[in-house]
């Protein structure tokens, strides 16, 4: 009786917590639900979070490389974010030699802390409401014309900072356009990788895992900021410092239990929470499902070949993980929406809108009209944006062909070339022609057989025979710049990019006549003729009507706490540690630890090998200081934060403000919760601090670099 009682409040947990959470929420720092977060248990005050005139939390929390979260951890600037988030560059230093990837890396001091040239930070040190300065006079004004004024209002906002060469002011729109919020920005630009584990650690589970619960992933990595000798933002040198930041993250060695408090802190990257009914519906039955496909064959034609050859599985272990990212995400994605009844949850709330405000329906009919009209272009557009991220020639051809268009018009400048000429390098630096052909041929076949005929080139029918298409592109190859000259001479990147851009009048002429850009060409036309502009034409009306309806259900839902949409900028979510329950009789607990690992290891497995030291610490039960109560070392947990991409590598914070943890995934049944939050469902996954200080003290041996942090034990 006892056991069946603690299963049943174990169950009941978590529903009780997600109550509070209807609506999740990502708030901007400076406008946080204080009451709400102390109600849940929080101990400091939003002061402690984000003060603009002191340090405080938001002084450890950056943008690492423009997409995800890092936070500082020592007072000598050492940097936490994902292992997936810096896995570019654990890559750019990796070899058949020396695979960081397959080994990891620790750095045994600063002086063998690697350079990654390109990479930055970005610190957040003031956010400003400027709303009434962006929209003054747009008032009576029709869109257009006041799209032009907000344009110019907010270079007048930007204009009155006064800036350092290392600051920028960034103004975005929130709740589609009603407010504006300006941000001023520091940006470091020398950022070192420290340590990262091995991907037996770092990507356990990989694929198989991503998106799922229960979760056994070591997804972390170690950086570090460089600054010049007074602490100021600058380029690579080796007389750099070590940056001394106002305030770093102490880490809390503190055992976790369900109900407890917790906040993230980062950048969350986008979401829609706001749509109405129609368009959660366009998302679930078609756009998702389009791009869901095209990825799907592209990843199986790249994972056989990556199983096979070690060599391509380095070269294309960071697109084939990035294309797997949200191929699962939208599969999730349609299911969480499927099994909530998001379609159906809207369609309640408007009918609840409607009641209070009937000029809502006016809103609801014509947003029901212009996504009908829309749908067979933003399908087009769904399928057309898939081939050409998902082939590596077709993007390539669209660099060229940009470039093609310049130079023709003579708009080439030399700081233009420089940035081609880098985009074009960074995709030749891993490109394997033949491999990209396989791809190529199959989602071209995919694209001719899915997409009516109005939509596809004059005769492009013969694309839907997969086999012809891989030999047309190879006979192509052999006398393409795009894929051909340029990537197979033997040359490096860089080489082949230095010859090619010797000549611009040869390589122009030459381009005009290659026939993988004429290939793109054709289908970049076809796009544009038949649904570019109609596409866009019923957007721009979406949109402007979206800006209405976020207004209107602001005015007209008094009892609906609002937030705006993720944009990028920097906010904090809360909540509890929760487990959840997912589907009938399915519990999740809310941790997983060392011992999962282990009942998961597969000898040899690409995803679920496990190192042999590693293996030995467990089997000796050397645990240190972090094995929790059990007698085990946790290894992630989740709780009921509402996070998404951009979030990866955000500080997951305790009620005191410590650092428990490292935000990195979302549970499988809700990642949805970009469109459509629900508490049953969504979970946020976070690697627990105890293991990252286990892999870094007792695997990595690398105890100098605990010596630099506040450990609360």
């Amino acid at each position: 009786m006892i056991k069946r009682n603690f299963i049943l409040s174990a169950l009941l947990v978590p529903a009780a917590m997600a109550f509070a959470q209807q609506y999740g929420g990502m708030w901007i720092p400076t406008e946080v639900n204080e009451k709400e977060m102390k109600e849940m248990g929080m101990k400091i005050d939003a002061k402690a979070i984000f003060d603009p005139n002191k340090p405080s939390i938001k002084d450890a929390v950056v943008q690492f490389n423009g997409g995800c979260t890092a936070e500082i951890i020592s007072p000598q600037g050492l940097l936490l974010t994902n292992h997936h988030c810096g896995y570019s560059q654990i890559q750019s230093h990796s070899s058949l030699e020396n695979d960081y990837l397959a080994d990891g890396f620790w750095a045994k001091n600063q002086k063998e802390e690697l350079e990654n040239p390109g990479v930055t930070v970005d610190f957040i040190n003031g956010i400003k409401d400027v709303s009434a300065e962006v929209l003054k006079g747009t008032e009576k004004l029709d869109q257009k014309a006041a799209d032009a004024l907000i344009t110019a209002n907010v270079k007048k906002v930007q204009s009155t900072y006064k800036l350092e060469p290392h600051q920028k002011v960034l103004v975005r729109a929130a709740y589609y356009g009603n407010k504006y919020y300006a941000y001023l920005i520091d940006t470091y630009k020398d950022i070192r990788l420290v340590g990262a584990p091995p991907s037996s650690i770092g990507k356990f589970g990989s694929d198989t895992d991503n998106w799922v619960f229960p979760r056994h992933t070591g997804d972390f990595s170690l950086f570090r900021i460089y600054a010049d000798k007074n602490n100021k933002p600058a380029e690579y040198s080796k007389d750099n410092v070590p940056y001394v930041p106002k305030h770093f993250l102490p880490i809390s060695l503190k055992d976790k239990n369900e109900g407890d408090f917790t906040f993230v802190f980062g950048f969350p990257g986008r979401t829609t929470e706001y749509l109405p009914s129609i368009a959660v519906e366009k998302i679930r039955t078609e756009i998702d499902p389009a791009m869901i496909s095209v990825r799907a064959v592209s990843l199986k034609t790249l994972d056989a070949q990556m199983r096979a050859d070690q060599e391509t599985k380095i070269k294309y272990a960071s697109k084939f993980a990035s294309l797997a990212n949200y191929w699962k995400k939208w599969s999730g994605e349609v299911e969480g929406l499927t099994k909530s009844d998001a379609t159906g949850k809207k369609q309640a709330y408007e009918k609840t809108l409607i009641a209070k405000n009937p000029e809502i329906k006016t809103t609801l009919d014509e947003f029901n009209r212009l996504y009908t009209a829309q749908g067979p272009y933003a399908l087009h557009r769904a399928y057309y944006s898939e081939i050409i991220r998902n082939s590596e020639s077709l993007t390539l051809a669209s660099h060229y062909l940009n470039y093609l268009a310049l130079a023709k018009s003579g708009k080439l400048d030399q700081k233009t070339v420089e940035s081609f000429t880098n985009r074009l390098s960074r995709i030749y630096k891993n490109f394997d022609a033949q491999l990209d052909a396989k791809v190529t041929a199959r989602i071209l076949a995919l694209y001719a057989s899915k997409l009516e005929p109005q939509f596809l080139p004059q005769g492009f029918e013969a694309f839907k025979d997969e086999t012809k298409n891989l030999q047309t592109l190879e006979q192509f190859s052999k006398n393409s710049i795009v894929t051909g000259r340029a990537a197979l001479n033997g040359a490096t990147a860089s080489e082949a990019i230095e010859t090619l851009f010797k000549d611009e009048k040869s390589l122009a002429k030459a381009l005009e006549s290659d026939p993988i850009l004429k290939l793109f060409a054709t289908l970049r036309a076809s796009y544009g003729s038949a649904s570019e502009t109609k596409f866009e034409s019923y957007q721009d009306q979406i949109d402007a009507l979206q800006k209405t309806y976020m207004a209107q259900q602001m005015a007209t839902d008094k009892d609906r706490a609002f937030f705006p949409d993720a944009n990028s900028t920097l906010r904090v979510t809360y909540g509890k540690i929760a487990g959840s329950n997912p589907k009938d009789a399915l519990y999740y607990g809310y941790q997983t630890h060392l011992s999962g690992v282990m009942e998961k290891y597969i000898p040899g497995d690409y995803e679920f090998d496990v190192p042999q030291k590693l293996i030995d610490l467990h089997a000796k039960k050397d645990f240190g200081p972090y094995a929790n109560a059990s007698g085990d070392v946790p290894v992630n947990f989740t709780a009921t934060n509402h996070t998404t991409g951009g979030n990866s590598g955000s500080p997951a914070l305790d009620a005191e403000g410590n650092l428990i943890g490292l935000n990195f995934d979302r549970q499988w049944e809700g990642t949805m919760s970009d469109i459509n939050y629900d508490p049953r469902f969504s979970r946020n996954i976070m690697v627990d601090a105890k293991y990252i200080l286990f892999i870094v003290d007792k695997y990595a041996d690398a105890k100098w670099l605990l010596n630099e942090m506040k450990i609360i034990k």
